[in-house]
């Protein structure tokens, strides 16, 4: 299991100045030496678990303000924004940028929404109103884990399965005998492209026959997610405070979503089949019942403090490279973070195998090396001769973490690796034959007397 040290001084120096005291006299309240707390906010010691019970005891303080409040979304995010060109010359080095975030986080967050808005350099990136990126923004605060949704659907979950064995069939019975909702499955002539519909009038969850039973299980937990979940998704998507309706609906789907996956797959069983079976993801799919997509975005949200899983990443992506889900979770990972990627990555040749895991090391410019796997999948409801979708999902985990998967045997996580960028633009590596232009800020350089194995080469290399 996993263990992340949970670095947090910005938010208790806040919390100091808010109560007006000096280190001295809040060290003196925490039972604490003057020179830990002065560690602490400088970001050179973790907050410790008992630290964590001692803040909230003494100051009537939310330990999930620690897990949400990055500047920035933390160290490693700002790091692959200065890692921009444009601040190539400034040679910031790692300590200067902890100093920076533990001496002027709220200079740090301004820095970090100027610099998203302005699009990072990139002409396709979303205006920072984008309602989706917004959301995004969101979950990436939270790290993709909401505990008072995974405490409710866990206690939910458990009463569910003490009245019958048959999830499915529970959640049925519970939207009936509780809500007066019955679940109907329609015919698709009836319901030629909706998936699932609720019918106050009639009182009826609406199925589409398109749903297999794993999809068909979620559709019902999701459901009751918007039901008995409710005050705990308001309250979420009210304090992200994005003033705007379509990134509010979006941010509460996502909820609601996550409230059914932690149903089907509660967080103490989930955890425990996870690291008895090496994340098996095959698997777990059968012992959940649950899809192969369900259960890779679920490997991000492992992070109850106490029990935390593996820190895994999740992608989703079309044959054009596009993505449509990215949750870094508690990676870090810059694969997930960047708006390039890079076609040497085995998450782009999902498509020639479908249905087939693919499994990869990788390593990237910075010495960041990854276990990655991608499948392809298929959206629910396609039908013969109509346009059908298909799409990569890709989710990975870092190296030094990936010795107890059961993907990993027979790997060697410290030989050698598929070297990749976060796409050409950000990519500075030297000869790469699959290289499709130069990097961002690096004019090219062309040599007529000679031929390299790649036909762009740039200043600097």
């Amino acid at each position: 299991m996993a263990e992340r040290k949970l670095m947090a001084g910005h938010v208790v120096r806040r919390l100091r100045r808010q109560q007006a005291l000096s280190q001295a006299a809040m060290a003196e309240m925490l039972a604490i030496s003057p020179s830990y707390l002065n560690l602490v906010e400088r970001n050179q010691r973790p907050v410790s678990a008992t630290l964590l019970v001692k803040l909230a005891e003494t100051f009537d303080f939310d330990p999930r303000a620690l897990m949400a409040a990055e500047p920035g979304g933390g160290r490693d995010a700002m790091r692959r924004r200065l890692a921009d060109p444009m601040f190539a010359d400034l040679e910031i080095d790692r300590n200067e940028l902890e100093d920076w975030l533990a001496a002027a986080p709220g200079g740090a967050e301004a820095f970090a929404r100027a610099f998203d808005s302005m699009g990072q350099g990139n002409a396709t990136a979303a205006p920072a109103d984008d309602p989706v990126a917004m959301v995004r923004r969101e979950i990436s605060r939270w790290r993709n884990h909401f505990p008072d949704l995974d405490a409710a659907a866990e206690a939910l979950a458990d009463e569910l399965r003490l009245g019958a064995g048959d999830l499915y069939g529970a959640i049925s019975e519970r939207l009936r005998v509780k809500h007066s909702l019955a679940i109907r499955i329609l015919p698709v002539d009836v319901m030629p492209d909706v998936l699932r519909r609720l019918d106050l009038h009639a009182r009826q969850l609406q199925l589409s026959e398109l749903l297999d039973p794993a999809s068909r299980t979620f559709a019902a937990a999701f459901q009751l997610a918007l039901i008995e979940a409710r005050g705990e998704i308001d309250a979420l998507v009210t304090g992200a405070g994005f003033g705007q309706i379509a990134a509010d609906r979006l941010f509460r789907r996502h909820l609601a979503s996550y409230f059914a996956a932690a149903v089907m797959m509660p967080y103490a069983r989930f955890l425990r089949a996870c690291e008895a079976t090496g994340y098996d993801i095959e698997l777990l799919q059968r012992r959940f019942g649950a899809g192969f997509e369900h259960v890779a975005h679920r490997l991000t949200t492992l992070q109850r403090v106490g029990a935390r899983g593996l820190p895994f990443f999740m992608i989703r992506v079309d044959r054009a490279g596009q993505s449509s889900k990215r949750y870094a979770g508690a990676s870090g990972a810059a694969l997930v973070e960047a708006e390039g990627r890079c076609p040497l990555w085995h998450l782009h040749r999902a498509f020639d195998r479908p249905a087939h895991l693919m499994v990869q090391l990788v390593e990237l410019e910075d010495g960041e090396r990854w276990l990655t796997m991608a499948r392809t999948v298929t959206p629910q409801g396609q039908r013969y001769g109509l346009v059908s979708a298909e799409f990569a999902v890709g989710i990975g985990v870092a190296a030094e973490h990936a010795g107890t998967l059961a993907v990993a045997r027979g790997f060697d996580l410290a030989g050698a690796a598929m070297p990749i960028g976060l796409g050409c633009r950000q990519c500075f590596r030297q000869d790469c034959p699959q290289r499709a232009a130069a990097p961002a800020g690096r004019a090219l350089t062309i040599n007529e007397r000679e031929r390299r194995i790649t036909a762009l080469t740039f200043a600097g290399d």
